[in-house]
């Protein structure tokens, strides 16, 4: 077999000693950016110091974006090179997180662990209820796989309408009020763009039923902040449990700080010691396939944001 191509990539701003690892064990040499036909970008939220990076560096090719959503850098995703991130390689530790707040809400432990007295029996069993999660990327794969022992009912909603593995139906958006009622819990894990921009607005949480309870794995924008505030207070929905928030990070002082009906964890789902293995053997597998001329994993549709 003949040798294959060097692949000259470059690390910024940050440049971790695991991903430079990860780029030399796929066969590649971490290079100046200036040399650089590939960059590996580190920070998952500067779009404008990536786009003058790169305005400088007209000859990068392919650019590695650190996080599965890439959101942050909807302005300057365009066709004139190949864009990839990291979706799909945080898959299961989010879904495991989605797990643990969609089972401490059901089971009211945001009540137990502020109770200062023995207090009364609440709560209610995942097994065999109804789930619906929004979102039909790796994180939802994953989390149906969680799900599968405890037998739940569970429906999708998805863009694009296809069966998946461990959901009992899998509808369009134009089903999602549909859907929402009836179910014990609701996840969020889809990609945000204008069109899932608040989608959890007051008409959506509406439909839930008053002991359902909302987890949100995605972004934060994805709800109505104001309308979720309402819900909670009046009982409209059991509770949220929430990894991330609008605003992000939540200012003290924010009324679901003060709502017991509320669990809130600061953007753990995926932390960097649990991201930056993954991360690495992402690269490592997308600089071994730009060598080869393999599709890349994690490629970024600039025109779908995602």
């Amino acid at each position: 077999m003949p040798d294959l191509p060097t692949l000259g990539c470059a690390l910024a701003p940050e440049q971790p000693p695991t991903l430079a690892a990860a780029i030399r064990e796929g066969g590649g040499q971490v290079v100046e950016v200036s040399e650089a036909d590939a960059l590996v970008w580190t920070d998952p939220s500067d779009a404008h110091g990536l786009a003058h990076l790169l305005a400088g560096v007209p000859r990068i090719r392919w650019v590695q974006l650190p996080f599965a959503g890439v959101d942050a850098f909807a302005s300057i995703l365009d066709d004139a090179r190949t864009w990839t991130s990291a979706k799909g390689a945080y898959a299961a530790p989010v879904a495991e997180h989605a797990l643990a707040l969609g089972l401490a809400g059901l089971r009211q432990l945001t009540l137990r662990a502020r109770a200062s007295s023995w207090g009364e029996p609440a709560g209610q069993r995942l097994m065999g209820a109804r789930v619906t999660i929004l979102g039909g990327g790796s994180i939802t794969r994953a989390l149906l796989g969680l799900l599968a022992p405890f037998d739940v009912d569970a429906t999708v909603v998805r863009r694009h309408v296809a069966p998946l593995d461990g959901a009992r139906r899998v509808v369009g958006p134009d089903q999602l009020h549909e859907v929402l009622a009836g179910a014990a819990l609701v996840v969020l894990a889809l990609a945000l763009t204008p069109e899932t921009a608040g989608i959890l607005d007051a008409g959506a949480l509406e439909r839930l039923d008053p002991d359902a309870w909302l987890v949100n794995v995605a972004r934060g924008a994805h709800v109505v902040t104001d309308d979720l505030v309402a819900a909670l207070a009046s009982g409209t929905l059991g509770g949220a449990a929430l990894d991330v928030t609008d605003p992000e990070p939540l200012p003290e002082g924010h009324p679901l700080w003060r709502a017991d009906n509320c669990l809130i964890t600061p953007h753990v789902a995926n932390t960097w010691t649990m991201a930056e293995p993954l991360l690495a053997g992402r690269i490592r597998a997308n600089v071994e396939r730009v060598r080869r001329g393999e599709p890349l994993l994690g490629l970024v549709d600039a025109a779908l944001g995602y």
